[in-house]
């Protein structure tokens, strides 16, 4: 018979040969919550098995977690089973139960999975699986790479103060790190570009992680997250920072293909400098990204590199005051035409937000149609990562503009990436206002002829499991890479769908028959509800 899953440990459920219905359940990211006499009935079909063939049912849970009946067909596999405590470490655990092929029938089956009436905690269910007792480890792998598959994964942190219980809320990490072997994680550390650090060590079904960071400041913290999305490639990686990489592995002078190399690894702050991981099957990776600058150490444009006018790419400008009333924002800076940002103040903030780091060589200030008493002085550019933290970039005192709507450009000595960028005007020319026309920001294209032949955008060092270390290095890939947004799933159905649990069929149907199967239970269900 062909096995039977039904993963909950991601939204929407991964089903395969199944159709799931539930009654007076929950639906979490990482589970299912059946409360007080509700249940889950998974409908199945046992093809191709042989007679009386023994099947072996497997329910992971979460703990703690309430007693549960499990039945098949109608009949009890289990009555009120108690799941064990484990010290409230609530870790997946499976409960493996025999079911006796002569309740198995040809065709359509069904399992049940119920929360006793009177129960006052949840059952909380990670997955379901059905598989001949002969093919429990060929099911377990199947269910690996299902789990492998979904490689791109969010999670919600939180930091705490050592010595400290109350956790703090921290930015989210997305990850995804791919050689091409389908093996997920299970140890990672990184630093980026300001200096922050990160080590952590994922959960085995990566539902969470644990481990310790320490900021661009120097505050060190513990560090855990919790799984709140998953996804399989390229869903999840829109307008992320993702890289690809063509690899070549060797030692001393020879060289060899070694695949493509995706990694994305964002925890909301500065971009990567370099990142060590370990996956489950045991291969050790160390590198160093090229491109990235780290706090003090300036990524200057190269020389003969053209100017690149990156205005465009800013998707958010915020200003500390501005004349809303005549129209005279702040978002009339990032536009070529006359209008103006007005402030009520001589002294004011411009916070521009780039949809992506960028490294500004030179930026150009415009001043306004009227009032030169009105323009900027003195002021500083800054950039910052997280809108928190701040390096001073350029300092201007003393300036002033000779006409109207002229364009003065300041470059920048020492440009570094960031992805904020903030003109803090200290003083203008005499008013209690301020006001600028137009601001545009310019980055250093690298030269035409492009690096020298063998240059890496990475390098580092690959061990595989009881192996030597060896030469580990990477170009990019050029494109457009996190331009796959995810598919959202239809929302035609409306409230028909309450019962029925929302799941990712692709791989359900293995034939025409059983596509044909399948459409004519779930078209049942939406006529039933």
């Amino acid at each position: 018979m062909q096995p039977v899953f039904a993963d909950f440990s991601t939204t929407p459920a991964q089903l395969s040969n199944a159709v799931v219905t539930h009654h007076r359940c929950g639906i979490a990211p990482s589970h299912l919550a059946l409360g007080s006499g509700g249940h889950i009935k998974v409908d199945f079909t046992a093809e191709g098995r042989k007679e009386d063939e023994e099947a072996v049912v497997t329910v992971t849970v979460l703990g703690p977690s309430a007693p549960m009946d499990v039945l098949l067909n109608g009949k009890a596999l289990a009555e009120r089973l108690a799941i064990p405590a484990d010290e409230g470490h609530g870790d997946p655990r499976d409960i493996v139960l025999s079911a006796p092929g002569d309740l198995l029938v040809a065709g359509t089956n069904l399992l049940e999975i119920r929360s006793p009436e009177g129960s006052d905690t949840l059952l909380l269910l990670r997955a379901v699986t059905v598989a001949p007792a002969h093919g429990q480890e060929e099911a377990r792998h199947a269910v690996a790479a299902r789990t492998a598959h979904r490689s791109v994964v969010a999670f919600g942190a939180e930091v705490r103060a050592p010595g400290t219980t109350v956790w703090q809320p921290a930015p989210r990490l997305l990850l995804h790190v791919d050689l091409g072997e389908s093996a997920l994680p299970s140890h990672l550390s990184w630093r980026t570009a300001d200096g922050a650090e990160a080590a952590i060590g994922l959960r085995a079904d990566m539902t969470g992680f644990l481990g310790h960071r320490r900021a661009a400041d120097g505050t060190v913290t513990e560090y855990r997250g919790s799984l709140t999305d998953r996804w399989a490639y390229p869903e999840g990686t829109a307008g992320a920072r993702l890289h690809r990489f063509s690899t070549e592995s060797g030692q001393d002078s020879t060289w060899s293909p070694a695949g493509e190399l995706r990694l994305l690894l964002d925890d909301g702050g500065a971009p990567l400098e370099r990142v060590s991981w370990t996956d489950r099957r045991g291969t050790t990776v160390s590198i160093a990204l090229s491109g990235a600058s780290s706090a003090g150490t300036p990524a200057a444009p190269q020389p003969g590199g053209e100017l690149r006018d990156i205005t465009r790419t800013v998707e958010d400008v915020e200003a500390s005051d501005e004349f809303a009333e005549w129209g005279e924002v702040a978002e009339n800076l990032l536009g070529k035409s006359h209008n103006k940002w007005l402030a009520h103040e001589d002294t004011a903030e411009l916070t521009f937000t780039f949809a992506r780091p960028a490294a500004v060589a030179v930026y150009r200030l415009t001043s306004a149609n009227d009032c030169p008493d009105r323009d900027p002085r003195d002021w500083e550019l800054q950039g910052s990562h997280d809108g928190s933290h701040w390096t001073t970039l350029d300092t201007r005192t003393g300036e002033s503009f000779r006409s109207r709507h002229e364009t003065k450009e300041y470059p920048v000595a020492s440009p570094m990436s960031f992805a904020r960028y903030r003109l803090s005007i200290d003083g203008n020319n005499g008013s209690d206002m301020t006001q600028l026309s137009r601001t545009q920001f310019l980055a250093a294209d690298a030269p035409a002829s492009g690096p020298t032949h063998g240059a890496a955008d990475f390098t580092g060092y690959r061990t595989v499991l009881g192996g030597d270390p060896v030469g580990y290095r990477g170009t990019t890939v050029p494109g457009p890479w996190s331009d796959a947004p995810g598919q959202q799933p239809s929302q035609g159905a409306g409230e028909a769908l309450q019962q029925l649990l929302a799941g990712d069929l692709g791989e359900t149907a293995r034939g025409l028959d059983e596509a044909a199967r399948l459409i004519g239970k779930l078209a049942s269900y939406l006529k039933n509800s």
